[in-house]
């Protein structure tokens, strides 16, 4: 085998929707003041005895069961969060252990908004290597529990829920070279930090960056794939902001791509924001299979990663 696949999606999240409307009577906004800035209309607020581990093997449940792979088949397992409250066990083994898996590598990476595409090129690079056959790669977050509900600038923007792929080894390579980086000097514009730890932005440095410097990166994204933006099927970038998406997929050039706009049902829900979208995506059926797709996700660290993926 020379490279890896994505095989199968699944996505969760809870049932519980959060209006504009809500929000009003939370704090002092509304519905035109959120959607002129966002352009969030809803988002999914998780249950108390929802965590981030319990909706990450809900996504991945459903991921396992597209692909048609047993349980056992799975050799390593890959939980993108920036949210999960215990060190250990950690998110990936208790997802294991959820879904009754045999042995695999277990493993938490906290990259945070731009965590499942580090994650899906580390199980790319582990299956090329041969250091594992089947990966689930799941992006999973309670953001509302590290949100400040007084703060209009930052509740109004998150929400939770998970995504999860089935990565296996492929004849041909259909997961494309990550391009990754980050901007240590600007970390501190996207921040949890704290006892209780909270989420903090700076809202106005993100966006100028976001929709300043991004769009060149992940046109090189499409250059180390050898794809044209304009042949691209797909876009799916991090689902942070309506304001970031449309304009970043705009100056991309893919124009006869189908950009996801999740956002605007789902919030921003940070590592699982890419995998969740995706996977709407593929369950509509709007991205024909074996179609070249752009996933990019940037955020917290002021860190990106992305890939050119073929859709399963």
């Amino acid at each position: 085998m020379t490279g890896s696949r994505v095989l199968a999606l699944g996505h969760y999240q809870p049932s519980r929707v959060l209006t504009n409307d809500d929000l009003a009577e939370l704090v002092d906004t509304n519905d035109a003041w959120i959607r002129s800035r966002v352009g969030i209309r809803t988002r999914r607020i998780a249950a108390a005895d929802e965590t981030v581990d319990s909706m990450a093997a809900e996504a991945a449940a459903k991921a396992l069961a597209a692909s048609g792979l047993a349980a056992h088949a799975i050799d390593l397992v890959l939980v993108a969060t920036c949210t999960a409250t215990d060190r250990s066990p950690n998110a990936a083994a208790r997802v294991a252990a959820r879904l009754g898996l045999d042995a695999p590598a277990t493993m938490d990476i906290n990259v945070v908004c731009s965590g499942f595409t580090h994650a899906l090129a580390a199980a790319d690079h582990a299956i090329r290597a041969g250091s594992a056959t089947n990966a689930l790669v799941i992006g999973a977050e309670k953001f509302t529990d590290v949100v400040d509900w007084t703060d209009r600038t930052t509740c109004v923007l998150v929400g939770d829920g998970a995504g999860a792929a089935v990565v296996t080894a492929s004849a041909e390579p259909e997961i494309g070279p990550v391009l990754w980086g980050s901007v240590p000097q600007m970390g501190n514009a996207v921040r949890i930090e704290g006892e209780p730890a909270r989420f903090a932005q700076e809202g106005q440095t993100v966006y100028r960056w976001a929709t300043t410097r991004l769009p060149a990166i992940a046109r090189q994204v499409c250059e180390r794939s050898g794809i044209l933006p304009e042949d691209l099927a797909g876009v799916v970038l991090h689902q942070a902001n309506l304001r970031i998406i449309e304009p970043v997929a705009e100056r991309i050039g893919a124009v006869n791509a189908v950009v996801a706009k999740d956002v605007v049902d789902s919030g921003n829900t940070s590592a699982a924001s890419v995998p969740l979208a995706l996977a709407k995506l593929v369950e509509r059926r709007e991205i024909p299979s074996g179609a070249p797709v752009l996933l990019f996700a940037f955020g917290g660290n002021l860190s990106y990663a992305g890939q050119v993926i073929r859709c399963p």
